[in-house]
């Protein structure tokens, strides 16, 4: 007797929504968090003079060892720390997840934040728990200290800067989680790069402290690169989940590369930083608009009529995130990714042009 999916695949996959990555084709792409600018001709040559020589009939580097030590220098990874890599912050995520998966595990974020946090946690099998943010989109310090009591969890992730609200959570509060904790807290620093703020510093000091990055937000999101820093006496065993060969030849020599030439995404980030303060102060400028500040490379901002916006922006050509429905929180939001500077005046035209009455 043929077998149906109930009879087979896990009742809470089976509930699960698949990650969805709309079309974007032909459209102004502000809604992925990427950088938008393109890395210079002469460094795209020597990227292509080493990819010719890239010995692809054999398999990368199992160790990663050019790569990781680029990342050291570039992340201001502390000395003794240990490194673990991975196909993008999301097989980090899951990674750590798999191997904190005992039964009856328990997983803790704020919400709301990265989607993937939930549903990688449900795909390994652990129990989320997702604590409210204030409206203000703040930490609920005394919320946050009784969950950890109550729940005990193994694994707590928090988003610095916090994806989609843009904001810093406060560090005296991630300093107190972290104290509480009974598991490990790993501080998802994606948006390192436009913060000008990091825990990277204190990954010595802090025994249960891991921090995880990406160089997709830098500008080399088509690489699938992350990494999480931390003791090797969690690491080593976290890194037995990791399967092998996760980082594939030419992600491990193109981003070698490119980091020896860092410069050339301090001057994009720098860019994108400058943008983000002229989108932000039009935005406030705009009737009916109520932006949130942002620490990251976009910004979160509420209107009346949400859904009817996101869908005139992409009548216009211009695809940025409708996050309204996704949370109670998140309301009426929206959010656009930080382009050019072309690619932004496109959209406040358009958005202006909306708004209109």
């Amino acid at each position: 007797m043929a077998k149906t999916t109930g009879d087979i695949i896990r009742d809470e996959i089976r509930a699960l929504r698949a990650y969805h990555v709309p079309d974007s084709a032909g459209m102004v792409k502000l809604d992925a968090m990427e950088n938008p600018y393109r890395l210079p001709r002469e460094l795209r040559d020597r990227i292509a003079a080493r990819v010719a020589d890239a010995a692809l009939n054999r398999y990368p580097d199992p160790e990663a060892s050019e790569l990781k030590a680029q990342l050291r220098a570039v992340m201001q990874i502390p000395d003794g720390m240990d490194i673990l890599l991975g196909n993008g912050s999301d097989e980090l995520i899951e990674t750590l997840a798999l191997a904190a998966a005992k039964p009856g595990a328990v997983m803790l974020g704020f919400e709301p934040s990265f989607v993937m946090f939930r549903m990688i946690a449900t795909i390994a099998g652990l129990r989320y728990v997702g604590l409210p943010l204030n409206a203000d989109f703040s930490i609920d310090a005394a919320g946050a200290i009784a969950a950890l009591a109550q729940h005990r969890p193994a694994l707590v992730f928090i988003a610095y800067p916090n994806n989609p609200s843009g904001n810093l959570f406060d560090a005296g509060i991630i300093e107190r989680i972290i104290e509480a904790a009974p598991g490990l807290v790993v501080i998802d620093e994606a948006y390192h790069a436009f913060a000008g703020a990091s825990f990277m510093p204190r990954l010595a000091e802090i025994p249960n402290l891991l921090v995880m990055r990406t160089v997709s937000k830098l500008g080399l999101a088509g690489l699938r690169l992350g990494l999480v820093a931390g003791r090797a006496e969690w690491l080593q065993h976290v890194d037995k989940v990791r399967l092998p060969y996760n980082v594939n030849v030419l992600t491990q020599l193109v981003a070698a590369e490119v980091l020896r030439h860092c410069e050339v995404l301090d001057v994009q980030s720098a860019a994108i930083r400058a943008e983000r303060a002229r989108l932000t102060a039009e935005l406030r400028c705009l009737r009916g608009v109520e932006t949130y500040a942002s620490d990251a490379n976009f910004i979160l901002f509420r209107v009346a009529k949400a859904d009817p916006i996101f869908s005139g922006l992409k009548a216009r050509g211009i695809l940025i995130k409708n996050l309204n429905g996704s949370h109670a929180l998140l309301e009426g939001c929206l959010r656009v990714t930080v382009g050019t500077p072309e690619e932004n005046s496109q959209f406040l035209s358009a958005l202006t042009a909306l708004l209109a009455p």
